[in-house]
């Protein structure tokens, strides 16, 4: 019989074992209520962003507690200057890879702008879509008190909601840009804004460019798990973009950022060993011809 040809373009989520090999034990989901757990334990947990199978396959696998199909893809996937102009169309089919990829970790899916900001009623038809479509096992949205009611309404439909509060990338405009949000007396709406989304069932809260001691006090003000980004180190979860994580994405990096490699010099590094051993004819060598 002939050789086994692997298939040259990838074959999905890594699956199978070797031959006679025992199947391995499946792995327990992620849920809301482990990391509910995680706050009242004072454990820490992660959480990275992921838009396609490979990066989902290897966070999941290497322990990633939370992976979020962001609509961060806008300006890291899309090649938009800001999130704003992503659509549900465009991140469906990026959470669909994403939760068919990762066993373990709990996925998340962003509403983009736009598409729960008119009513209740499109917050809960776009949410639908994300678990229905996008096999998502819970949604994030942006926004302070106002939406209390928007995240009541998407609980009481079965749709898990973490709320993101502080620096709000959708409304950057309305923020005069990047700016650092919950300074001085500030802080006060903040706390009152993750209670009342607290109150509303959110499962938790993420701050975004926040300072470390106003996100201290709102981990201290609810009983639910916090998340930060740019928030200082009180909270029980951490988020970053992968591209930035993992320094794939060039230029100045926020101040929050810690960049655990540089996969933009070793991509860029083997590209150009490629290109050179094709146009020098060195590849490719008998070694990988038939």
């Amino acid at each position: 019989m002939p050789s086994e040809v692997p298939a040259p373009y990838g074959t999905g989520p890594t699956a199978g074992n070797p031959a006679g090999a025992l199947a391995p034990k499946p792995v327990a989901r992620v849920r809301t209520h482990h990391l509910q757990q995680a706050k009242a334990k004072g454990e820490r947990f992660a959480m990275l962003t992921a838009y396609e199978q490979y990066t989902a396959e290897i966070f999941d696998q290497a322990g990633i507690d939370v992976l979020l199909v962001g609509d961060s893809a806008s300006n890291n996937v899309f090649g938009n200057e800001t999130s704003i102009p992503v659509t549900v169309d465009e991140l469906l089919p990026l959470c669909r890879a994403v939760s068919r990829s990762a066993k373990r970790a709990l996925v998340l899916a962003d509403l983009p702008f736009g598409s729960y900001e008119v009513s209740p009623e499109q917050a809960v038809a776009t949410g639908v879509r994300f678990l229905k479509e996008g096999l998502a096992h819970g949604v994030k949205i942006e926004g302070g008190a106002f939406y209390a009611g928007t995240v009541r309404a998407m609980v009481q439909a079965g749709i898990p909601v973490m709320a993101h509060i502080g620096f709000t990338p959708q409304s950057e405009h309305s923020l005069g840009g990047y700016r650092v949000q919950g300074r001085g007396d500030d802080a006060t709406r903040l706390i009152e804004d993750a209670v009342a989304l607290a109150n509303a069932g959110a499962f938790s809260v993420l701050m975004e460019m926040v300072p470390a001691e106003t996100a201290a006090a709102v981990d201290a003000a609810i009983d639910v798990p916090t998340i930060g980004i740019g928030a200082g180190n009180a909270t029980t979860g951490q988020v970053l973009v992968w591209q930035d994580m993992a320094g794939l994405r060039g230029g100045k990096m926020a101040k929050f950022v810690k960049q655990y490699a540089d996969l933009r010099t070793t991509l860029s590094d083997a590209a150009k060993s490629y290109a050179d051993d094709v146009r020098s004819g060195q590849f490719p060598g008998p070694e990988h011809s038939f």
